[in-house]
């Protein structure tokens, strides 16, 4: 790309994230690098708020237990996502943000961890989960980053206690296995903590989730409550993504996300 990508970011930001987005989705990983934690070099660039500094730290994880890499993308959307309590993210900084991300953990660099490994692969799922698909179908890199997290899980199953990072790991995994052969492992995940816990429904275990990595969007929790509850044999619809979007256009957040109700969950 002539000038690289900062040079079409001044032009048009929106056709600098569209070119860096459509085509990771359509290769299957990042075409692009990422510009550092200040926005220096070239590549897709951070939104504002990734440089605040942080006031607390995530009280999930701690910067012992994963790789640099993945705490440092861990620890700013944590901080992110409570600002956003406050602030709500507009429906385009949340697809900047996404976009991001995804573009810095998509591929590891080094071998990590199993742990770090479960991590970067939720937080995947999880910022694809939130901005929904826009431009281009991301199932192919749900496909695969999912079947990494379940990978992870049985490789690990021996080593893991029940805790609130297991839930959440759990809830994302059940979205985004969703009409795929893993999605049975991830139900049978989330009754064997839930049994272990104590827990009955979405509405026990919420607390415990979004302790470790959440944003607050209403109608993207209805996703994560029907799938959960269903896993633990409710009578409840399921809720889905809809279609994919043509751009995040609308100021709301979620105001261009479609949803689905299926008649399934009984």
């Amino acid at each position: 790309m002539r000038g690289g990508l900062q040079a079409v970011m001044q032009t048009s930001p929106l056709t600098a994230r569209m070119v860096s987005w459509v085509s990771m989705l359509i290769i299957g990983i990042p075409q692009f690098d990422t510009q550092d934690d200040q926005g220096n070099g070239d590549g897709v660039s951070p939104i504002p708020e990734w440089s605040i500094p942080q006031t607390a730290d995530p009280p999930a994880l701690s910067e012992a237990d994963l790789d640099p890499k993945t705490w440092n993308v861990f620890s700013r959307l944590y901080g992110i996502f409570q600002r956003a309590k406050r602030a709500p993210l507009p429906l385009l900084r949340l697809h900047a943000l996404t976009c991001f991300v995804v573009h810095r953990l998509l591929t590891p660099t080094e071998p990590p961890s199993a742990l770090s490994d479960c991590v970067r692969c939720a937080m995947v799922l999880y910022m694809l989960i939130l901005q929904g698909p826009i431009y281009y179908p991301h199932a192919a890199i749900m496909h695969k980053t999912t079947a990494q997290l379940v990978t992870l899980f049985q490789d690990r199953a021996r080593l893991r206690a029940s805790s609130p990072l297991e839930l959440w790991l759990v809830a994302i995994g059940l979205v985004a296995s969703h009409g795929t052969p893993f999605n049975k492992v991830l139900q049978e995940e989330a009754r064997v903590h839930s049994t272990f816990l104590g827990l009955h429904s979405w509405n026990d275990t919420s607390v415990l989730i979004k302790s470790v990595l959440w944003l607050e969007a209403p109608q993207t929790e209805m996703v994560f409550q029907s799938h959960w509850d269903m896993a633990l044999g409710h009578d409840c619809p399921l809720v889905t993504f809809g279609s994919v979007q043509s751009a995040p256009f609308n100021d709301g957040q979620e105001a261009s996300i479609d949803f689905q109700t299926e008649t399934g969950c009984r």
